[in-house]
């Protein structure tokens, strides 16, 4: 079996919702979700960035969101932003959930790539640390020190919602990514102590003109970690072809989206059968970025997912479509794990 190494799940928030059920969800699976231990195995996930997201306090119950993605044309209405003293102790508990998860001998938090080859040839879990969204780092930056001492390697400066460092685009449908301003000058200092820490800057979620604002400032790999081509689905959320040659020519990455609203060329979120949305995408984005510059970003546990991969364990299943549609077992291993490992090497080893 190939192992897969995985650019973004949501697994964390489960456990943050049903903490006292931890041991049941993680070690031996309660049949929801798309993960847990014995499926990671089952089905190849060797790793991946396990998300910190702050969920909204304010956001709106009365709209079922849900129906709304279902039925394009649509416009979310985004929650309002979260302070970090609301954002910390909501991020200091997932954070121990995942060091709980190491101490069960599971699963290791990796700061480099020999930490992920260690973790994967020792069978456990390999996982970094990611904030989807720098709620929890205030504007003068020194909470960024004590994540990072914590093993925060991965940061998106916005999850869609405005933060104090940027903004992110809304949930449209169609729509373009130019959606509003950039980086605040609290995100551009942001960005300037992620390059000196080493800590990747994940573009999914930021709009345009945030997204140019990296691009101009970093000298890191320009990486996308669960984003999809917005030529095939025209979601906000979509990288344009212009997005897509910057990162190309930074020696950057984008983990493909696994989350039906943003594959579904009519932009609807109903799963569906088969995988021509999948592929479509994935020949897109190897057009325009290159074989070594594209991986999985599945967004598990954060998302519906097509009904030919349903969970952690539909990853064979995946890799067996890719191979059916011509891909070759070395590009496949490339987009299972090695062009992660690629990028990470070149983000945190310059």
């Amino acid at each position: 079996m190939i192992p897969v190494f995985d650019g973004h799940n949501d697994f964390l928030l489960r456990l943050l919702r049903e903490p006292a059920d931890r041991e049941a969800i993680w070690l031996t699976g309660n049949g929801k979700g798309h993960l847990d231990l014995p499926r990671m195995r089952a089905g190849g996930l060797a790793g991946g960035f396990f998300a910190v997201y702050v969920p909204s306090p304010d956001a709106e119950a009365s709209l079922d969101l849900d129906a709304l993605m279902d039925a394009p044309p649509y416009d979310l209405p985004l929650p309002g932003p979260v302070g970090a003293d609301a954002a910390q102790p909501v991020a200091a508990a997932m954070v121990g959930h995942l060091m709980w998860m190491e101490r069960t001998g599971t699963l290791t938090i990796c700061r480099s790539v020999d930490d992920i080859r260690a973790a994967m040839a020792a069978g456990r879990i390999a996982s970094i640390l990611h904030f989807e969204g720098a709620e929890p780092i205030g504007e003068d930056l020194d909470a960024l020190h004590l994540w990072h001492a914590a093993g925060l390697r991965s940061l998106g400066p916005v999850w869609s919602r405005p933060t104090a460092f940027g903004h992110g685009v809304p949930f449209r449908f169609p729509g373009e990514p130019d959606t509003g301003p950039g980086l605040t000058e609290a995100g551009k200092r942001l960005v300037a102590e992620c390059d000196r820490l080493r800590i990747l800057i994940d573009l999914s979620h930021l709009n345009a003109k945030g997204f140019d604002d990296v691009a101009a400032l970093s000298g890191a790999p320009l990486v996308a970690t669960h984003s999809n081509a917005h030529a095939v689905t025209p979601s906000t959320r979509n990288l344009t072809d212009r997005q897509l040659a910057a990162i190309r020519a930074s020696g950057g990455m984008v983990g493909l989206n696994f989350a039906t609203v943003f594959l579904r060329p009519d932009g609807r979120r109903a799963s569906f059968d088969g995988w021509d949305p999948v592929l479509r995408h994935l020949d897109h984005l190897i057009e325009h970025l290159g074989e070594d510059h594209v991986g999985f970003g599945s967004d598990f546990d954060g998302a519906m997912v097509p009904e030919a991969i349903g969970d952690a364990r539909g990853l064979p299943r995946l890799l067996e479509a890719l191979a059916a549609h011509g891909y070759g077992e070395a590009l496949i291993r490339k987009l299972a794990h090695e062009n992660w490992l690629a990028v990470l090497d070149r983000t945190w080893g310059r």
